[in-house]
């Protein structure tokens, strides 16, 4: 494509980010409308292999569902561009809202009026956690690893632990699988440059947040680890983020954490964003520079994995969806995934509390959201006016 093809792209990459919200699903039909019925980048069945691809791959999936997009329309140069078009806006409001509670204390303002936007979250956590099980809950073995993934996460509160049950999951898949032939043997020839790169950051930021005292720095690493450590997407990466950020490094309270995704739920664009906002209030007690930064590195952060591996990965992937084996583990893989989610909403609950406003507020949300007539946004700017008149 010419240069102005590449310029027409990148504006129906921006109408998608200002209009996606709701998390992946809700953003795969603005995707397929945008993008296929109304300019026809790619056909409907070439849209669903890249979610599928990306479905594969951690990270977060929109995100690289449409920067695997702008891959096949114009190469790696319009690849990133698109990630930065269409993640970009709503970065920049969830850094701008990590300095919400030191303006609510300048204006002398009670944090109060925030205290119905956890439980809020809360219900959309709840929601998201039913429609991805009921997605992968499929037999006997799902459930199991469901059930596994979630009882496990909730007794252990460490980082590791959730990496090591979601790669557990997926090897029970393959290995009850009753499939054959699953390593079939594919040629390909992927682009390794982008691999080193994605393991050098990965060993890098262990090394260099180890080396360094610099709170910037272990940000980077801990949402570098979210981003390639994490299947499925926003909704799956809240456990991971609340158990290391607000269970074992402290840097924010559970009801900070939960503003902030409930704030995230009324923006357009990817759910990821809700790391500038959490990295931003992890370095709070530092100059306002320094808040900026560390929102923009934690962004930078949690996106980048995705975006290399995609960078690796999609040059090959008619070749690399013939193996069995990545597909069946990835069934194993989500049960857990949605696991984690469920027992997400049970902890986040706990911490918020279960008085009797809370559980209301969790409850019309999930039931306003359930019946698809009142879009996110307008429920998040009611949660905070109730917050502020009642």
């Amino acid at each position: 494509m010419c240069v102005n093809n590449h310029k027409t792209f990148l504006k129906d990459v921006l109408i998608c980010s200002l209009s996606a919200y709701g998390g992946p699903e809700a953003h795969m039909s603005v995707f397929l409308d945008q993008l296929v019925s109304k300019k026809q980048y790619l056909e409907e069945d070439e849209l669903v292999e890249l979610i599928a691809l990306c479905s594969i791959l951690p990270g977060p999936t929109s995100t690289q569902t449409i920067v695997a997009t702008g891959y096949k329309v114009g190469g790696p140069k319009l690849a990133f561009l698109t990630m930065l078009v269409w993640a970009l806006p709503v970065i920049i409001i969830m850094t701008t809202l990590s300095f919400l509670y030191q303006f609510i204390n300048t204006l002398d303002i009670s944090s109060k009026v925030l205290r119905f936007v956890g439980p809020m979250a809360v219900g959309f956590i709840i929601l998201a956690a039913f429609r991805i099980g009921k997605k992968v809950v499929i037999d006997k073995l799902t459930f199991i690893l469901m059930l596994f993934g979630a009882l496990v996460t909730y007794f252990i509160r460490s980082p590791w632990i959730f990496p090591t049950v979601l790669l557990f999951g997926g090897v029970i898949s393959i290995v009850f699988s009753k499939e054959t032939n699953l390593w079939n043997k594919v040629k390909i020839k992927p682009p390794w440059k982008y691999l080193i790169l994605f393991i050098i950051f990965a060993m890098g930021t262990v090394f260099t947040a180890n080396l360094f005292n610099f709170r910037i720095l272990d940000l980077f690493d801990s949402f570098y680890r979210f981003g390639y450590l994490v299947f499925g997407g926003g909704q799956v990466v809240v456990p991971v983020m609340h158990g290391e950020l607000v269970e074992v490094n402290k840097y924010l309270t559970s009801q900070e954490f939960l503003t902030g995704y409930g704030l995230v739920q009324g923006m357009p664009g990817p759910l990821f964003s809700f790391s500038a906002y959490a990295g931003g209030m992890a370095a709070r007690e530092f100059s306002t520079l320094y808040q900026i930064l560390s929102a923009l590195v934690s962004a930078l952060g949690i996106f980048l994995p995705g975006l290399l591996l995609i960078y690796f990965i999609y040059p090959v992937w008619e070749n690399i969806k013939k193996i069995k084996a990545i597909k069946i583990s990835l069934k194993g893989i989500n049960a857990i995934a949605g696991g984690l989610i469920a027992i997400a909403a049970v902890i986040l609950m706990q911490k918020s509390g279960f008085t009797i406003e809370n559980i209301f507020v969790t409850i019309i949300t999930i039931l306003l959201l359930g019946s698809k007539k009142i879009p996110a946004p307008i429920i998040v700017l009611a949660t905070l006016i109730a917050g502020y008149v009642i």
